[in-house]
């Protein structure tokens, strides 16, 4: 630690002659280079962080590969947690998904997070045989069943946020069987900095001898329930969260009615058990410096527009903090951009240890931007670079800004500059049913989807 210069040490080392007097600005000096070398080592600290992306279909993962991501999550079947609000993925995908993860030089995990049943065990098991099998990076699992089993046949494994680990001493434990864990998001970043120096401090280390890393969530949706657990759509319509089937009643107005008087209330002002969204963007790097090692971002059930747009803002943040370019003028600007996809408002979560009391004004989403689906790519013609449109469901004019989807492309983001007709005469407006061409940067590909996105109003 720098010596802290007082004007008490000063007079100590100036009082009094010639000699003293020297021997002082000798001493003041050199614990001034070192704490000025100090603070530039600080400002030159770069973190080794994972970007951990979602991906609930094709073109969500590659849309993650183009913008940065290191790491990719999915799930298959109906034993992950968004079973339901994703377009899962089959087995037959695993070996897909793998080879153009490693072809891209990122990891992939795959999501086997739910509470199982015992009729689950044999698909457990078979999830993860053919995970190893097709050499996915690892498995996300929170049941013990299939942490024991996963362990069993060396395939690695990451504790799911769904088990709430809180504190060093479960760290410990799991640390015996998983390459990974993830914190429980209740924790703030006090908590989070003294579980990672006790990792430290103990030599904490998981299977492969490693200190064990921590991964905690850094955008998206915050559940009311501890750490995702909640029972409240099981009770209603026999739904399971805990299951990955959640029919979010969490995020709908209530009418309470006092039993004595029959005085009824309809909570509509603010949705009490509807928390906003965790973004972190504006205090990442302390984030970082508690030592996270992977950055989850939320949105499995997301579109691929929401998938570019945080993951390619996270992606600069992080660079931009190893760099040292990190700026107020920039975080500003990215959580403008954040807000244009789906969104209930956003919030610090847990993480900077202040009351909870930053509910959602809606249970929908509060994006400032909204996207209308137009038509199909029929043909893409790479000399000129532009795309034959098919529009079905939707006019176009010039200015209009959209997005292009597919599963191989992912997403890509344009303006439209010029429209040509079937006549191959120019127009500024195209109605729906008609052939046009509009120019497009980077190849696209046949069935790809083109979106118009327009600004909304928050409450549409």
């Amino acid at each position: 630690m720098a010596t802290i210069i007082t004007e008490s040490s000063v007079s100590r080392h100036l009082a009094p002659g010639a000699h003293q007097c020297v021997w002082g600005f000798f001493f003041l000096a050199r614990h001034y280079i070192i704490y000025m070398l100090k603070i530039a080592i600080m400002k030159k600290e770069k973190y080794q962080v994972e970007l951990l992306a979602p991906a609930g279909s094709y073109e969500s993962l590659m849309t993650a590969i183009d913008n940065g991501a290191d790491a990719i999550y999915f799930g298959v079947g109906q034993i992950n947690m968004r079973s339901q609000s994703a377009a899962n993925f089959d087995l037959e995908d695993l070996k897909k998904i793998a080879k153009i993860c490693q072809e891209n030089n990122i990891k992939s995990y795959l999501t086997i997070n739910t509470v199982l049943y015992d009729n689950d065990l044999k698909m457990m098991k078979q999830l993860i045989d053919t995970a190893k099998a097709s050499k996915i990076s690892a498995v996300i699992v929170s049941d013990m069943a299939a942490v024991q089993y996963a362990h069993s046949v060396k395939m690695p494994l990451h504790i799911s946020t769904q088990l709430s680990i809180s504190n060093v001493e479960s760290v410990r434990f799991f640390a015996q069987y998983a390459q990974q864990i993830v914190l429980a998001r209740e924790l703030n970043i006090d908590m989070i900095s003294k579980i990672s120096q006790e990792i430290k401090k103990q030599n904490i280390t998981n299977p492969d001898g490693n200190l064990i890393p921590i991964e905690a969530f850094a955008h998206g949706a915050l559940c009311i329930g501890i750490s995702g657990r909640c029972s409240m759509s099981l009770y209603n319509e026999n739904s399971s969260a805990n299951r990955g089937a959640c029919r979010q009643m969490c995020r709908r107005k209530y009418k309470v009615t006092d039993l004595e008087t029959n005085k009824e209330m309809v909570l509509d002002n603010e949705f009490v058990m509807s928390p906003k969204d965790i973004c972190t963007i504006g205090f990442l790097k302390d984030f970082l410096a508690a030592g996270i090692s992977s950055l989850k971002i939320e949105g499995r059930g997301r579109s691929p527009e929401y998938v570019a747009t945080v993951i390619k803002a996270y992606r600069q943040a992080i660079d931009s903090i190893n760099d040292g370019t990190y700026t107020l003028k920039k975080v500003l600007a990215w959580e403008k951009e954040l807000g244009t996809v789906f969104n209930r408002g956003m919030s610090d979560g847990y993480y900077l240890g202040k009351p909870l009391h930053e509910w959602s004004a809606s249970g929908n989403s509060q994006a400032t931007e909204k996207k209308y689906f137009a038509g199909v790519v029929s043909h893409y013609f790479p000399k000129a670079k532009v795309a034959e449109i098919d529009l079905q469901a939707h006019d176009i004019k010039i200015d209009d800004k959209y997005s292009i989807t597919g599963e191989t492309t992912g997403v890509l983001f344009g303006k439209i500059k010029s429209i040509q007709l079937a006549d191959e005469s120019k127009t500024k407006e195209a109605k729906t049913d008609q052939i046009i061409t509009i120019a497009v940067d980077q190849p696209v590909k046949k069935n790809d989807k083109l979106y118009i996105i327009k600004d909304r109003k928050i409450y549409d």
